[in-house]
C-alpha cells in the first residue's frame, strides 16, 4: 500500500501533567508536563522517521499554543494545517510512571477549543490539498458529539478524494461522556477506514467483534495470535474497505511487561517477535508509536513483516523515553532490532 502525498494526522493537542504518587509536587511546587495526544505522537514520530507530515488540531490563539507549534515546527511537523478557534487547550492529569488507561487519570478537555468544533466548519478540502494519507484515533469522536460528527465530515471527504485512511482503535472509558457508546459511533467511521489498528478487545467493545473462544487469564501466545486472525477476518468483512488490521498485546505481570504484536492482510496474518522487560519509563505514547510504525512502512512500500517489525521496535524502544514523543530515529530503531535479537 503505497500513498503519495503528504501524511495528515488529525486529534486533539494536549498537555500532560504529572503529579508524582507520594505528592512531593505539592512541597516543590512545580509540576513535570509533557506535550502529546495520539495524534500529535503519531506525526513527531514520522517526522523524525523523514516523512513529510502534517498535523491539523484546533486550539486556542494564545502564546503558549504558538510556542507549542512552533516546537512542533522544530521537529519537522507542518503545522499549517492547525486551526486556532476557542479559549482552552486539552489536559489530562496522570501519575508519573502509570498507564494511560490507569484508573487514576484524570482529564480536563471538557468545553476545550477541539471539543466544541462543528461539523461543517472546517473547510476540508483546503486541509487535504497534498495530503495522501489520513490519521485519526477513537479518541477524536470519544471527546464530543461535535468531534464525532467532524470526524464524519473528515472521512467523507478524504474517501472523495482517494486518501488512504489508518485509525487507532484507542478505548478511553473516562472520554464516552456524552451519551452514546463506542458501538454507535466507531462502526460507522469504519466503513471508511483501510488500516485499523488496536487490539482484540478494544475491537470487541468499539466494533462488536466478539471472541471465538474465551481466553483465560494464562492464554498463551498462540491463543491470542488465533483471536487476532479471527478478529481480523471478521472486521475485513465487516468493513470491505479494510485492507490491513494491527494488533499490539501488552501484558504486565510481577516479572515486568511482555510486548508482541501482529499484522493481517486478507488471510495473511504476520506477528512479531516477544519482546520483555523488567523495567519501564514511560508507557505513554507507546502504542502511537506503533500506529506511526506501521504508517511509516506502508507509506514506503515495507513488505509487511518488515513494517511490523519496525512498528513493534518502535513501540517497544518507546518504553524507555520519558515524555509523549519518541526521540528514536530510525537507525536508533534498527539498531535497538539488532541489540535484542542478539541477547
Amino acid at each position: 500500500m503505497e500513498s503519495k502525498g503528504k501524511i495528515l494526522s488529525f486529534g486533539e493537542l494536549l498537555l500532560r501533567i504529572c503529579p508524582d504518587v507520594e505528592g512531593e509536587w505539592l512541597q516543590q511546587k512545580q509540576l513535570p508536563f509533557y506535550v502529546g495526544g495520539a495524534e500529535a505522537n503519531v506525526a513527531v514520530a514520522l517526522a523524525l522517521w523523514q516523512t513529510p507530515v502534517a498535523y491539523c488540531t484546533v486550539v486556542p490563539d494564545n502564546l503558549m499554543v504558538k510556542q507549542i507549534a512552533a516546537m512542533l515546527e522544530k521537529k519537522g511537523v507542518d503545522t499549517g494545517t492547525i486551526i486556532y478557534a476557542g479559549d482552552k487547550l486539552g489536559l489530562y492529569f496522570l501519575p508519573k510512571g502509570k498507564d494511560l488507561k490507569n484508573a487514576g487519570v484524570i482529564y480536563d478537555r471538557s468545553n476545550s477549543s477541539f471539543a466544541g468544533i462543528k461539523a461543517g466548519t472546517i473547510d476540508w478540502d483546503k486541509i487535504f490539498d497534498g495530503v495522501g494519507w489520513f490519521n485519526f484515533s477513537a479518541i477524536a469522536p470519544a471527546i464530543s458529539t461535535n468531534t464525532a460528527a467532524i470526524c464524519k465530515d473528515a472521512l467523507q471527504a478524504a474517501r472523495q478524494k482517494g486518501i488512504t485512511i489508518s485509525v487507532d482503535l484507542n478505548y478511553r472509558a473516562k472520554l464516552w461522556q456524552y451519551g452514546v457508546a463506542p458501538i454507535d459511533i466507531m462502526p460507522d467511521l469504519l466503513q471508511y477506514c483501510h488500516v485499523v489498528m488496536g487490539n482484540i478487545w478494544a475491537a470487541e467493545k468499539m466494533l462488536g467483534i466478539a471472541f471465538n473462544n474465551p481466553l483465560s487469564a494464562n492464554a498463551a501466545k498462540a491463543d491470542y495470535i488465533l483471536q487476532a486472525l479471527d478478529t481480523g477476518n471478521k472486521m475485513q468483512a465487516m468493513f470491505p474497505n479494510v485492507e490491513v488490521v494491527a494488533n499490539t498485546f501488552r501484558f504486565t505481570n510481577n516479572e515486568g511487561l511482555s510486548y508482541f504484536t501482529t499484522l493481517q492482510s486478507g488471510n495473511n496474518l504476520h506477528e512479531s517477535i516477544t519482546y520483555n522487560t523488567s523495567t519501564i519509563i514511560d508507557q505513554v505514547g507507546s502504542g502511537d508509536c506503533f500506529m506511526a510504525g506501521v504508517i511509516y512502512g506502508l507509506y514506503y512500500a515495507k513488505t509487511y513483516q518488515e513494517t511490523l517489525d519496525f512498528a513493534t521496535a518502535a513501540a517497544f524502544s518507546k518504553l524507555f523515553t520519558e515524555g509523549d514523543f519518541t526521540n528514536k530515529t530510525i537507525n536508533d530503531i534498527e539498531q535497538f532490532k539488532l541489540a535484542y535479537a542478539h541477547k
